[in-house]
């Protein structure tokens, strides 16, 4: 199989030479691409002293999930058959790749989705209480609607088969991503694993920007999101997969 490790990056001047030293250890099997969403930072200065790894870089900040989009598109231009996708911020450790890659390998499922929350492991930190409870919310009703069993919706740590990706034409650009990601991903049919990772949240002063940092807008935006995604699910055909924990 062939894998890529895809990294989406902005204004991470602080963290992105260590993170990315880290995946490029952690994933000597698979290519790295890192997805600058038009950093204003010296984050481009430095991408371009690092040696083994891909940029794709937007001229403007164009949010987080334009940024996967583009990764999954990379990935079926250039034939990867797995898309490991990483945050840049410290929230992801990059040691726990290779058991991402394991999974995928072992071809049970179209998604591996990262959990903080399916099982206790030892914490480094903990995210502010507005977005634990925003996480839990919303992972209560994806699960109420889509029939799953998600403990975490929101974390961006996952494999994602290459092909699959393709079939959902995802359009969602910013934060609210996962919101379309797991209704298409269901009416799709398509196989749901979770595996368990570590909360880590060294940064309580990170922000989305805009509204979305004011709780209320921001569960009131992944709300609307979420239910206009459902609608439209609603009048297409649904294949129905399947959701399995995984220890």
């Amino acid at each position: 199989m062939k894998f890529l490790v895809a990294v989406p990056v902005f204004n991470e001047q602080r963290h992105v030479k260590n993170v990315l030293g880290s995946i490029l250890q952690h994933s000597p099997s698979a290519d790295v691409l890192v997805v600058d969403d038009g950093s204003t930072d010296d984050t481009p200065n430095i991408l371009s002293t690092i040696d083994g790894i891909e940029v794709l870089r937007h001229r403007r900040n164009m949010g987080y999930g334009q940024s996967l989009i583009d990764a999954f598109a990379f990935a079926g231009r250039h034939h990867y058959d797995w898309v490991i996708t990483i945050d840049c911020d410290q929230q992801h450790e990059p040691a726990k790749i290779p058991e991402f890659l394991t999974k995928a390998e072992l071809n049970q499922a179209d998604i591996i989705s990262g959990s903080r929350y399916m099982h206790e492991l030892p914490r480094d930190g903990d995210p502010p209480a507005d977005r634990r409870v925003i996480n839990m919310l919303m992972t209560q009703v994806i699960n109420r609607n889509l029939n799953l069993d998600l403990t975490d919706s929101f974390c961006g740590f996952k494999a994602h088969r290459t092909r699959a990706m393709m079939d959902l034409r995802l359009t969602e650009r910013g934060y609210a991503f996962p919101m379309q990601f797991w209704v298409r991903a269901v009416h799709a049919g398509l196989t749901i694993e979770e595996h368990p990772v570590r909360l880590i949240y060294k940064d309580p002063n990170r922000h989305f920007g805009g509204q979305l940092d004011d709780p209320n807008r921001r569960l009131r935006h992944y709300l609307d999101l979420f239910f206009h995604e459902l609608r439209r699910g609603e009048m297409l055909p649904t294949r129905i997969g399947a959701f399995a924990a995984s220890g």
